[in-house]
């Protein structure tokens, strides 16, 4: 367990609102909270090092610890009307299970912790069960299978507490697989009543308490008919799954409207029992998309409590901030940032931070992480969680759930331990830090404030919600390293920015590469759908390419017809190890109207030292491609050289072992090219291309030729006249 840990309910603000923050603490004291600036996150001894600035706040000062639990696993409840006849009870299901290995996956569950009731339908390792459970005890039927995985059934169950007799079915809906069937006895029981205390869960058990015994895979068409075959006052409840794709919502069409609604949000908008594969879009045909995919690894909104607030004083500047919680020796540090008010910038530089990459890349489990992390960790005094190894609020959208399949949906309404100062994704022996994401992207930060450069910040949540707007001030604007996710909303924002004559610089790698979808009625979530293409973890499954959460068509932005060139000039077409390399200057650099760029810069090579990946070019590489829309005016100044073998070509590349879209062999595309070029509306773009860039501005004290250029490039941005 995490001694101490927060999160706060979104990870951006403006001065004048205000942020909740929520703590779990384990230990006795009382925590201190303390308002810091981040200005450098990385703890390598031979770089920055970590370096924050305490701030005045409000906020700042002691509160008492208290333990907030959380319960990973999705499910639906649903209340059961009050008066219902508990005595005859039927359970009906269309299930696809994903996992054999597991007992006691609920299904369908009703209960009435009032009377001491509870009745669950499961499938088991052997087969399909039935349990019910009252004040005088347990009893259990079961009927023998196995169900196996990835295969829709039609279970059921009857439960006749007058008659002592209870009955199990299960049979597949697709010939040639085995059935099974059971019957069996209960003991004398004497009629129930349901109380205000009853109700209904679907794909958990448990029902009242902490929900256990959570179902793996797919549920189609739940019923459940109580108190029927004669018996008076009876009634029916039964969700359609096809309606309410987009929302965290289940209906029923039985007639008692006991609509229900989903935890933990599992994935929706994925196929059913009737898909043939004619229609890919569940808007087209949502009877073919009536299915529910529950994991019990799910995690939405861990529901915390407010433990403070930290109102934003309306003059509050902008930037990188956390609140640092501390006990005794154990600490936390929660993330949020601060815009400048809409429209009233106060810098006339503004930072983008890759929030929306931040959520699907966070608490990523890797593969590589072990003792030898480990020791390092302790040797930097590094933050000393990892999600691989405290997977309680479950992981990225680059693991996979424990039933093999890809998680696509990602919450920041979670403690997210990859964005705390100080973490370290990897290992990477040799090549500096073993930064990523928050942590890669300080490096930006401290170089910004190193080189007396004043800048505000906006988030990827801010750019989708306010538009072009959000830009719109700024005289020029700068990505971090990797801003690598985007919905419709913030791609649009730079594009406009760009197209009206801003000045921006792209400082990264395999930028603007995915499209994802949030929700205008479930707050916290973002959905990725990895379909057709691109470096990725898991497939989307056929039929699943559409987001649930907005009904447009996932996957890479390329694929939509936006591809990243059209945007930054240069795009996505390899990736590596975590071994970077140096940039060599192009003799187009010379010319007279972009030679000013490397005022200062020694040499024909640069780059070839860093603090990710020992070298300005590696990880992912971007590459300039007038057939992908790069702008024919551009110059590539510089392009990348001397990879290691460990580099390969990016899949939306290749057409066959030895050919590729570009025409281009597979080793001409390996590489990051560098590119200015003044755009028709009076504004600029420069590109770096690649992912680690940003690593080699510390190096000797931010005294360097990687620094140089940029230096270069920003005062020239934000020149006025030029």
């Amino acid at each position: 367990m995490i001694p101490i840990i927060g999160y706060a309910n979104d990870l951006g603000a403006r001065p004048g609102e205000a942020l909740g923050f929520k703590v779990s603490s384990a230990l006795a004291e009382p925590y201190e909270v303390q308002l810091v600036r981040i200005i450098s996150a990385d703890p390598n001894p031979d770089g920055p090092g970590i370096r924050h600035m305490e701030i005045d706040a409000a906020c700042n000062g002691r509160y008492p610890s208290r333990f907030q639990d959380f319960a990973p696993g999705s499910y639906a409840k649903a209340p059961l009307p009050t008066g219902t006849d508990l005595s005859r009870i039927e359970l009906e299901a269309a299930v696809m299970p994903m996992l054999a290995d597991r007992d006691r996956q609920t299904v369908l569950a009703v209960a009435d912790p009032a009377c001491g009731f509870a009745l669950e339908l499961s499938v088991d390792r052997g087969g399909l069960g039935l349990t019910l459970r009252t004040d005088s005890g347990e009893e259990r039927l079961t009927a023998p299978g196995p169900l196996r995985p990835r295969r829709w059934y039609r279970v059921r169950a009857q439960v006749d507490l007058g008659a002592r007799r209870a009955e199990l079915s299960f049979e597949p809906l697709k010939q040639g697989e085995e059935s099974g069937h059971a019957t069996a006895s209960f003991k004398d029981r004497s009629k129930l009543t349901a109380t205000a205390e009853a109700g209904i869960r679907i794909a958990a058990g448990n029902v009242g308490g902490r929900p256990r015994r959570h179902f793996n895979g797919r549920i189609e068409a739940p019923k459940l008919a109580f108190g029927l075959g004669g018996t008076a006052g009876g009634i029916v409840l039964a969700w359609d799954f096809s309606q309410g794709i987009d929302s965290d919502r289940i209906v029923d069409v039985g007639g008692t409207a006991s609509h229900g609604r989903l935890i933990n949000m599992p994935t929706r908008g994925v196929t059913g029992t009737g898909w043939s594969g004619r229609e890919m879009c569940w808007r087209h045909a949502p009877q073919d998309y009536a299915a529910i995919h529950f994991h019990e690894d799910d995690c939405h909104d861990c529901g915390w409590e407010d433990d403070f607030v930290f109102d934003i004083p309306k003059d509050f500047r902008s930037g990188n901030y956390a609140m640092r919680l501390r006990c005794g020796t154990d600490e936390d540090f929660i993330p949020f940032f601060v815009a400048a008010p809409l429209g009233r910038p106060q810098s006339r530089i503004c930072v983008v931070i890759p929030t929306f990459t931040y959520v699907m890349y966070g608490d990523n489990g890797r593969y590589d992480y072990g003792p030898a992390i480990e020791q390092r960790m302790a040797d930097w005094g590094a933050y000393p969680y990892n999600p691989d190894k405290y997977r309680q609020f479950g992981q990225s959208s680059y693991n996979l759930h424990p039933d093999g399949t890809g998680i696509c949906l990602c919450s920041w309404r979670r403690p997210l331990l990859n964005l705390r100062s100080g973490y370290l994704t990897l290992l990477a022996p040799g090549c500096g830090s073993g930064l990523r994401h928050y942590q890669a992207d300080s490096h930006l930060w401290a170089w910004l404030e190193a080189k007396g450069f004043e800048f505000d910040v906006v988030t990827d949540h801010q750019l989708h919600q306010d538009g072009p707007d959000a830009l719109k001030p700024y005289r020029t604007v700068l990505t971090c390293t990797h801003p690598e996710y985007h919905t419709e909303n913030s791609l649009d924002a730079f594009q406009v920015y760009v197209d009206a004559g801003g000045r921006l610089c792209y400082l990264g790698g395999n930028g603007f590469y995915w499209r994802i979808a949030v929700s205008e009625t479930i707050p916290g979530i973002a959905e990725v759908r990895r379909a057709e293409g691109g470096i990725r973890t898991w497939a989307a499954e056929p039929g699943e390419y559409y987001h649930a959460l907005d009904g447009q068509y996932g996957g890479l932005w390329r694929r939509i017809g936006r591809p990243p060139q059209a945007l930054t000039g240069v795009g996505f077409s390899a990736q590596g190890t975590f071994l970077g390399s140096h940039y060599r200057r192009l003799e187009a650099s010379y010319n007279p109207e972009v030679r000013w760029i490397f005022d200062g810069v020694d040499g024909e090579t640069f780059g070839d030292e860093g603090l990710s990946g020992s070298g300005a070019a590696g990880y992912e590489l971007d590459r300039y491609d007038i057939g992908l829309g790069s702008p024919e005016n551009a110059t590539v100044i510089a392009r990348s050289e001397d990879h290691a073998p460990t580099y390969i070509v990016t899949p939306e590349e290749i057409l066959t072992h030895v050919s590729t879209i570009s025409g281009m062999g597979p080793d001409q595309l390996i590489h990051a090219d560098m590119i200015y070029c003044d755009t028709p509306s009076g504004g600029a773009l420069f590109s770096v291309g690649s992912i680690t860039f940003c690593g080699s501005l510390p190096v000797n004290n931010f005294e360097n030729s990687t620094s140089r250029l940029l230096e270069n490039i920003v005062r020239n941005f934000l020149a006025e006249g030029v």
